[in-house]
């Protein structure tokens, strides 16, 4: 008997059908009981915050409001949340015109504006002024404890109130994203994100992990000098629907979300499998390699040594980061952009770096809409469908291989329980 799985491509679907014998797991959301959804468990949670008082007993008329959001690259539905964010700003006698939503790009491209309209919704879009956060004029604010600049952009450093939104999934080497990854990376400069991303190589930075994360800690060090009045983040389901929503202070409502995620996306196996197929589930999660390595990541911890790991992702705009591509086209191996990230770390080429370490222990077959030769040059092997990988995989490994499905790698942590 034989079982068939969708896999998110783009705006489309690849399908894999795998011996029923071979499937070793298919890793997908954990069963948990949740209670309202959507823009109401938005307004639940704004009406029940966590370490903070309401956000309409927090800010006052006549201030001025930065409400820092995430850019194109991630699901984050900001135009669920905008509806009960200026209705609390309204409670409070806020004006529409003090009010300012910053789409932070971190080290990513500016966007239109039908994206940032689309991002922000026809209501928040109409109401108040919404743009991309322009880290060429920002405010320095001193250094962190860690050696981290924190220079943030001039809107939001010198907003008399500054909100945070996001998503809350994990990340593989800060922990978690959300909370303060608002404004470290979110709306930091280049030179800051690459001193605190640096840090990616120690071993205390990995998905899942906070407390002695120095990722993470030096995060929210940089956050908590600029200063971080409320947050709004929420947790997605495979669908990108809102299932939970937490609210209030940037460290303990973050805190909260990321309790509930582990309970929905950590997901024990019983051993690493041969084979491991892996989506980041669609758009647009899977815009490029540079967001489509994130499911990668993850899957690596589900992938035995010597193993091949099938990256399913559209990457219709390529590899997304001009440092990233240069160090993958151009290194004489694989290897050789872990030495390098050691002793030359640089935005993006942490990413390739990061690639190279899965290749050490795994080969990494692409489904893309990539070039062939710019796969290969990247040291992975191209492949014209999810299917025809896996056929090639078996007949590398054996008919008895085994198999893990990824569906949403991006969001799913496995842990094996060897």
């Amino acid at each position: 008997m034989a079982l068939e799985f969708e896999l998110g491509f783009g705006n489309g679907k690849q399908k894999i059908t795998v011996p029923d014998g071979n499937v070793l797991a298919v890793l997908e959301q954990n069963q948990v009981e949740t209670g309202l959804t959507g823009e109401a468990e938005v307004r639940r949670a704004m009406a029940e915050p966590i370490g903070t008082a309401r956000l309409r007993d927090i800010v006052r008329p006549g201030e001025k409001i930065a409400i820092v959001t995430s850019d194109m690259t991630r699901p984050m539905p900001t135009y669920k949340v905008m509806p009960a964010i200026l209705e609390e700003l309204g409670a409070a006698g806020v004006r529409d015109e003090d009010v300012t939503l910053y789409f932070a790009l971190g080290s990513h491209r500016r966007q239109s504006d039908e994206e940032r309209r689309h991002l922000a919704g026809d209501e928040a879009w109409e109401r108040i002024r919404c743009i991309d956060g322009d880290i060429s004029d920002c405010v320095h604010l001193g250094v962190t404890s860690r050696g981290t600049p924190v220079d943030i952009v001039r809107g939001v450093a010198q907003a008399d109130r500054r909100i945070c939104l996001g998503n809350i999934e994990y990340h593989y080497f800060a922990g978690y994203s959300g909370g303060a990854k608002a404004i470290m990376p979110g709306v930091s400069t280049r030179d800051a994100i690459q001193s605190n991303h640096s840090r990616m190589v120690e071993n205390t930075s990995r998905a899942g992990l906070l407390q002695g994360n120095n990722v993470r800690e030096d995060i929210e060090e940089a956050a908590a000098m600029c200063g971080v009045d409320f947050i709004l983040n929420v947790v997605l389901d495979e669908h990108k629907e809102i299932i939970k929503a937490v609210a209030g202070d940037v460290v303990e409502a973050h805190r909260a979300g990321c309790a509930f995620l582990d309970t929905l996306y950590l997901k024990e196996i019983p051993r690493r499998a041969d084979i491991v197929v892996v989506s980041q589930g669609g758009a647009p999660k899977d815009l490029n390699l540079y967001q489509t390595q994130k499911a990668l990541d993850n899957a690596k911890h589900a992938v035995r040594r010597g193993g091949i790991i099938i990256l399913v992702g559209s990457c219709r705009e390529g590899f997304g980061e001009k440092t990233f591509e240069s160090w993958m086209v151009s290194a004489p191996d694989a290897h050789s952009m872990i030495d390098r990230i050691k002793v030359d770390f640089q935005l993006g080429g942490h990413k390739a770096a990061a690639i190279a370490m899965v290749l050490e222990d795994a080969d990494i077959y692409l489904v893309s809409e990539l070039d062939d030769e710019r796969v290969r040059k990247a040291f992975m092997k191209p492949a014209s469908s999810a299917q025809k990988a896996l056929d090639e995989a078996f007949e590398r490994l054996g008919a008895d291989a085994s198999v893990i499905i990824m569906p949403y790698g991006g969001s799913t942590l496995p842990r094996a329980a060897e």
